[in-house]
């Protein structure tokens, strides 16, 4: 398994310092979510076409890699289903351009007086949208453990009217654990299938009030989450999302990073 964070961990970071420390700390890659305030990826500045391929050659040489751009993306809207849709098209064109495996979407919420399953409906139908524009591009759509769709029943619900392989589920293990009261067992035993890539975080006290802590530090099992990728030939991202920049009160980067790689380290080598 690889070892990633993603850029809310670091919202105050220029790129160029972004990269230097993930290589000085040993990460094997990041995940984009927003580079210095700008959250459209394909509006940030290392992305525009112009500086793409200093981008990628500036990565390669530091050995890093880019495993997910995540999208601002949700489908629960019909007054802006075609915004979010343009975004994530756009996302995928980058994702191609930086030989980058996969774009994170959420299906978010259910709106007050709307049904949950039609909501259902709905999303499926923007995965499958932005599925079908992603077929020939080496990018796989990912929708997150997130919001009002945590829960590992309803996301087999949308899945089960989906018939594409390159989309798939982003297992972020804070919410089915915490929001729906799933064991990591039981989220895996369901969804496993469709799981490409992980989000670890951790928490201390109970949903909805629980207080962000560092890995390893909270009441989370990340342990057994891993345990049970590994047991499951998992060979993907293990993410730290520190989400500093929702978060300001968290710990500082400069802690929580080192912090973390040396706590993932440190677990995968005694499996």
């Amino acid at each position: 398994m690889k070892i990633s964070f993603t850029t809310l961990s670091c919202p105050d970071w220029s790129w160029d310092r972004i990269v230097n420390e993930a290589q000085r700390m040993g990460y094997d890659g990041l995940e984009i979510r927003g580079i210095e305030g700008e959250m459209v990826l394909s509006k940030a500045e290392p992305f525009l076409p112009e500086n793409i391929e200093k981008t990628k050659r500036m990565l390669s040489e530091k050995g890093l890699t880019i495993c997910c751009l995540d999208t601002s993306c949700v489908f629960h809207s019909k007054e802006e289903f075609d915004k979010n849709i343009k975004e994530g098209k756009e996302t995928i064109d980058l994702a191609e351009k930086l030989q980058v495996p996969y774009i994170r979407v959420f299906g978010n919420s259910v709106p007050k007086g709307s049904e949950k399953k039609e909501i259902m409906k709905q999303i499926a139908r923007g995965l499958d949208e932005l599925g079908q524009y992603a077929e020939g591009k080496g990018v796989t759509v990912l929708l997150e453990t997130h919001g009002d769709f945590t829960a590992s029943d309803d996301l087999l619900e949308i899945f089960q009217l989906l018939d594409r392989k390159n989309v798939g589920i982003l297992w972020d293990i804070h919410h089915p654990y915490k929001a729906s009261g799933e064991s990591m067992e039981e989220t895996y035993s369901k969804l496993g299938q469709y799981i490409k890539h992980t989000h670890i975080k951790d928490s201390i006290g109970p949903w909805p009030n629980e207080k962000l802590c560092l890995v390893g530090k909270g009441d989370l099992p990340v342990k057994e989450c891993v345990e049970i990728l590994k047991k499951n030939g998992y060979d993907g991202w293990l993410s730290l999302e520190w989400e500093k920049k929702w978060h300001p009160e968290i710990e500082d980067p400069e802690i929580a990073l080192p912090s973390y790689i040396q706590f993932i380290r440190d677990l995968l080598k005694s499996l």
